[in-house]
């Protein structure tokens, strides 16, 4: 995701900060933490999760147990959207971030989390990476939304715009919601990698749930350290990826310099509201600081 930070290139990376995945380095009981969260995933998302998460998750099933070997789940994704998946030691900067998402290649971590992490990790493992992300490159729709934005992130460092682009991934690629079927349903990669954020995000009445405005979601704050306070709801992937190529984003950002940003939990003039949310779970966790 779009960091905004200045990260040195680790010693063992290539100049595009790729490593080798080492599949064969992964032990056995880290094979097994992937076994358990993914099977313990699956098993909840039918009726949570979009059908394009469901469907793309078929990528993942493949030949060797455990953590998915990066060379033969990019020979899938490549067939089905010309997407591959290449390890990186860590977060990345951004420009080396979106040149990759530009030209169809996800980095992804290559370390896995430890038994007692199971429920929170603060840095994206693989788990988070591969099982929350690669389903949905998998869609033709998605998958091109997601090279898409890589493409704006290029254009939005020279205009001084990553704050205003790095919300837009936030609220959509890592933490999105869709409407289908007359129902909401998951896609963002932050909760479906998430059994908490699975149910939180669907069932809960704390959060927000507004519908997707692209200046709104421009203007709102995010949180990286707890379950969302608003969810932002697309109405479709098509939709969502027809605003992201027919919008200039220049004449946009230039539109907010000025504006005030929404806070976390706040609901907007014009907002389409799905759920106006309680804040319960905010308040109970700031009586707990």
């Amino acid at each position: 995701m779009v960091t905004m930070e200045t990260i040195a290139l680790p010693p063992e990376a290539a100049a595009d900060w790729t490593v080798p995945q080492n599949w064969g380095h992964y032990t056995a009981d880290e094979h097994a933490v992937w076994d358990t969260l993914f099977a313990r995933q699956t098993a909840m998302l039918p009726g949570r999760a979009s059908e394009a998460f469901l469907r793309g998750v078929d990528v993942l099933r493949l030949s060797k147990p455990g953590i998915p070997d990066f060379e033969e789940l990019s020979e899938r994704l490549m067939a089905a959207t010309g997407w591959r998946v290449v390890a990186v030691p860590g977060l990345v900067p951004d420009a080396v971030f979106f040149d990759h998402l530009a030209n169809r290649t996800f980095v992804a971590g290559n370390f896995i989390r430890r038994p007692d992490q199971l429920d929170y990790l603060e840095e994206p493992d693989v788990f988070h990476d591969v099982f929350g992300h690669v389903p949905m490159l998998a869609d033709p729709v998605f998958a091109d939304y997601m090279a898409a934005y890589g493409r704006g992130g290029q254009r939005a460092g020279s205009l001084g715009a990553l704050k205003r682009l790095a919300r837009l991934y936030w609220y959509t690629v890592e933490f999105g919601l869709v409407e289908e079927a007359g129902a909401l349903r998951i896609y963002g990669s932050g909760i479906v990698s998430s059994r908490g954020e699975s149910i939180f995000a669907l069932d809960d009445p704390s959060p927000n749930r507004i519908g997707f405005d692209l200046a709104r979601v421009m203007r709102t704050e995010y949180r990286i350290d707890d379950y969302q306070q608003s969810y932002f709801v697309i109405p479709s992937f098509e939709e969502l990826l027809r605003v992201t190529v027919e919008t200039d984003f220049g004449p946009l950002y230039a539109g907010l310099e000025g504006q005030p940003d929404y806070q976390v939990s706040d609901i907007a003039p014009g907002d389409r509201v799905f759920t106006n949310g309680t804040q319960d779970y905010a308040k109970a966790q700031a009586l707990k600081a």
